[in-house]
C-alpha cells in the first residue's frame, strides 16, 4: 500500500479553519492572562493577536465573497481581544 501525502494541497476552507482556531486560541490567551495579570501572559496574548491578525489579515486578500460574514466576525473578535488587553494594561 503506498501512503502519499497530499502537503502541496491549498484550499480556503483550511485556511478559514486555521484563523478561526487562531482566533480561539488568542481569545482564551487573552481571557486567562487578564484575569492572572500576569506580565508574560499580557505579552503571549498580544502576540496571539498578532499572530491572529495576520492569519485574518492573509484570509481577507484570498475573500471569495461567500466568506464576508465570517471574516467580519472574525474581525470583531479581534477587536475586542485587543480591546480587553488594553484595558487590563492601563
Amino acid at each position: 500500500m503506498n501512503n502519499q501525502h497530499n502537503d502541496g494541497i491549498h484550499t480556503g476552507y483550511n485556511d478559514l479553519m486555521q484563523v478561526e482556531v487562531s482566533i480561539q486560541s488568542a481569545e482564551k490567551m487573552v481571557g486567562s492572562a487578564t484575569m492572572s495579570m500576569d506580565p508574560e501572559a499580557l505579552d503571549h496574548a498580544e502576540r496571539a493577536i498578532d499572530n491572529a491578525r495576520t492569519m485574518l489579515s492573509n484570509a481577507k486578500s484570498n475573500e471569495t465573497g461567500l466568506d464576508t460574514n465570517f471574516l467580519q466576525n472574525c474581525e470583531l473578535t479581534l477587536s475586542q481581544c485587543e480591546h480587553q488587553l488594553s484595558e487590563a494594561r492601563k
